[in-house]
């Protein structure tokens, strides 16, 4: 298979292996709480404890997660594939980055990451924040995760949509195809030309959309397919 630009969107699924929960897990974080209450400014705004507790919960799960045999095999795809390899992520987590993917664009923020309310400076994140935090910039009290929260815009997408146009080859894995934008990728690079690969453990909701799809585990559908992509 030869593809000189891929890029790559991941969801949740492809960090499931490494113990951290989707939405749908009945026994993890998010079936503990609303999304209302925990993913919405409407939610911080009302109880931004709460919101810093569960975050604050996320990122020591995320810290003490490792990278899992998927999240290796992008990392090795992007250092031995002759062209580009981008991955564009939903997830919140730092494991691309700890396997060593270096090409990565987080288009709903990052748990490492802390953001002034008032006035948008963004810093490391410690590892538990609280409502009282003051901005290291303004001073005020208005610190809260550098997450995209549902109605809010995700990062960086005037990128992300031209990197999908200029895309020889676009891949989803892990994702649930119900959230938009990332939803929409594969119909915007099929339109541009881009070949679509679905990796999943079952089919997404936007299944009909791609050109191809292989199901399984994300440790072995995604090496599987990178050792294809690189001949190996």
């Amino acid at each position: 298979m030869s593809a000189e630009k891929i890029v790559i969107l991941t969801g949740a699924g492809i960090s499931a292996e490494s113990g951290l929960g989707t939405f749908r897990d009945e026994d993890g974080l998010w079936a503990q709480h609303r999304i209302e209450d925990v993913a919405t400014p409407e939610g911080f705004a009302a109880n931004p404890q709460l919101v810093h507790d569960f975050y604050n919960a996320r990122r020591a799960q995320s810290v003490a997660a490792t990278p899992n045999a998927a999240h290796q095999a992008l990392a090795r795809l992007e250092a031995a594939h002759p062209g580009e390899v981008l991955v564009v992520t939903q997830n919140v987590d730092g494991l691309h980055e700890a396997a060593g993917s270096k090409a990565v664009m987080h288009m709903h923020g990052a748990l490492s990451g802390a953001l002034c309310a008032a006035c948008e400076n963004r810093w490391p994140a410690p590892m538990v924040m609280a409502p009282s935090d003051p901005c290291p910039v303004c001073a005020k009290p208005t610190t809260r995760p550098d997450i995209v929260w549902f109605g809010e815009m995700p990062y960086d997408m005037d990128q992300i949509w031209d990197h999908l146009r200029a895309a020889d080859l676009f891949v989803a894995i892990g994702t649930s195809g119900n959230v938009y934008p990332a939803a929409a990728f594969v119909q915007d690079a099929a339109r541009y030309g881009a070949h679509t690969v679905e990796l999943n453990l079952e089919a997404s909701a936007t299944i009909s959309d791609f050109a191809e799809a292989r199901f399984g585990k994300a440790s072995e559908v995604v090496p599987a397919w990178v050792a294809e992509v690189l001949g190996t």
